[in-house]
């Protein structure tokens, strides 16, 4: 049993077809709008910023360290097993 389909518009999935396009926004009341949420953002103080960095800095030299290392290792395993100079 075939459904009769003629006459009738495809709409596009997940959008009703009675509704009309978003308008786009300005430039200027994006920027606005920028500017606003950026008023809403807590910036960290000097002193957080330098202990964020400090962090993240030892952190960054422990992981060189534990990849130079893996790598080390894994080098010489390679070496000892094809017999490398």
């Amino acid at each position: 049993m075939a459904i009769d389909t003629r006459g009738e518009t495809a709409g596009k999935p997940g959008k009703p077809s009675g509704e009309k396009k978003a308008k786009r926004t300005s430039p200027a009341v994006f920027y606005r709008q920028v500017v606003a949420e950026l008023r809403k953002v807590i910036w960290p103080r000097r002193n957080d910023l330098i202990n964020y960095t400090i962090v993240v800095l030892v952190f960054v030299v422990i992981m060189v360290g534990i990849v130079f290392g893996i790598d080390s290792l894994l080098g010489k395993v390679v070496l000892a097993v094809f017999g490398g100079s």
